[in-house]
């Protein structure tokens, strides 16, 4: 009976969740930000969700370097500083997340390790826009040489979550 009214619970709370929606079709366009910089609180996620699907279809690999972000289109590439230790890592947006309302973004165990903080849990980053994803290539057929890539900007003020 435990394990019926646990599903249930699960259920209401996936379809009533304000973070996610089933439907990706619901979100309506994703504009790129305009602003070249934004600092927030990043955490990170590892075994509990290794090998399970992402919010764009592909395996969740915590060895690799991707983040969850609530707004940034999936395939997005932007390069983390650790405010704290001054390490920096660029990752691939590939999930949506955190559903924590005061994080800014969720990366893998390996981009944790990469900047230094996955004894602490969280860290403050500085998060810059690399690139962004090209248009009519598949999300999941992002190069990998983002690296050299010139950032973009991502808007002034708050982002309302």
């Amino acid at each position: 009976m435990r394990i019926y009214l646990l599903g249930f619970a699960l259920g209401v709370t996936l379809v009533w969740s304000p973070t996610f929606k089933a439907n990706p079709s619901e979100y309506g366009p994703i504009q790129i930000p305009e602003r070249k910089h934004e600092v927030g609180v990043a955490s990170w996620y590892g075994e509990t969700f290794h090998g399970r699907t992402t919010a764009n279809g592909e395996v969740y690999d915590m060895n690799g370097l991707t983040a969850a972000h609530r707004s940034l289109p999936m395939g997005t590439w932007v390069q983390l500083t650790n405010l704290r230790n001054q390490r920096s890592v660029t990752v691939r947006i590939n999930d949506r997340g955190p559903s924590i309302i005061n994080r800014h973004i969720d990366v893998s165990k390996a981009a944790a390790r990469a900047l230094g903080f996955v004894g602490a849990g969280l860290t403050t980053v500085r998060m810059e826009l690399v690139s962004s994803p090209p248009k009519g290539k598949p999300l999941m057929a992002i190069p990998a040489v983002a690296q050299a890539a010139q950032p973009v900007p991502i808007p002034q003020g708050r982002l309302n979550y």
